[in-house]
């Protein structure tokens, strides 16, 4: 997470347990700046779900000055610690929407209650890119960032109680959406079909670096990492939610964006 630089305050990262909507335990991270948060963020992580990589994600975005939670998407499977990436993926089309979205809502306020914030955004990847998708519709959350997320529901995912992306796109809250060129979990027809959607939406943006594969942002430990790309896509992540980090060279980035 090392491209994402770290804000001017403090922050503390701890584990909790959620409630999810019938009682049962959900685990999840939680990190608040030192002092008294701007706002609230809640995370979707990527298909391998909550581990230390997202404590120190949670972290270095709690120093920027919000309040963070990120629970785990696959709570609900008692061996998920023992599943590799692919395992999980199979288990996708067993997921609901109501329940994942659901959490997502009740982390959000979570936030509220325990942190004091007023307003939540949602920023997530890859199947995390997905949900922040999905759930922007939700009028939950007032901004959203989707990191690579799947714009139209990947064959093998597809199940009777997850509904496509792309179809509640046009309820969206305001979205930063970024892509990489070489993704084949969002290929250039699906990435046009949301630019679309959102032609009449100045407050939806797609953003698409070129040369870039999928998970190109946040895990630097994967050959897709671009380390360039990542600190570019953070900046313009923490400037859509509010945050003005200090100066880019904006002629390098327009280079990468295509």
């Amino acid at each position: 997470m090392a491209a994402l630089r770290e804000g001017p305050y403090e922050a503390e990262v701890e584990r909790i347990t959620l409630r999810g909507e019938g009682g049962e335990p959900v685990d999840a991270i939680h990190a608040r700046p030192n002092g008294l948060p701007s706002r609230g963020l809640v995370v979707y992580p990527d298909i391998m779900g909550i581990r230390p990589l997202f404590d120190d994600l949670c972290r270095r975005l709690a120093t920027h000055g919000f309040a963070v939670c990120a629970p785990e998407p696959f709570n609900h499977l008692a061996d998920r610690d023992a599943l590799e990436a692919m395992a999980r993926m199979e288990r996708v089309k067993d997921l609901e929407d109501s329940e994942q979205i659901g959490n997502l809502e009740r982390a959000a306020d979570w936030l509220v209650v325990h942190d004091d914030v007023s307003e939540v955004d949602i920023l997530g990847f890859c199947i995390g890119g997905m949900y922040a998708l999905k759930a922007a519709a939700s009028g939950r959350f007032e901004r959203a960032v989707a990191f690579y997320g799947m714009i139209r529901v990947p064959e093998g995912w597809r199940g009777p109680n997850l509904q496509e992306p792309l179809e509640v796109a046009p309820d969206a809250c305001p979205v930063l959406a970024i892509f990489g060129a070489e993704d084949q979990w969002t290929p250039s027809a699906d990435i046009d079909a949301l630019r679309d959607v959102w032609r009449d939406r100045p407050d939806c943006e797609v953003v698409v670096y070129a040369g870039a594969d999928h998970g190109f942002v946040h895990d630097a430990d994967r050959p897709a990492h671009r380390a360039a790309d990542a600190a570019d896509a953070w900046d313009r992540v923490l400037r859509f939610l509010g945050v003005a980090p200090d100066p880019i060279d904006t002629s390098a980035s327009d280079q990468r964006v295509i």
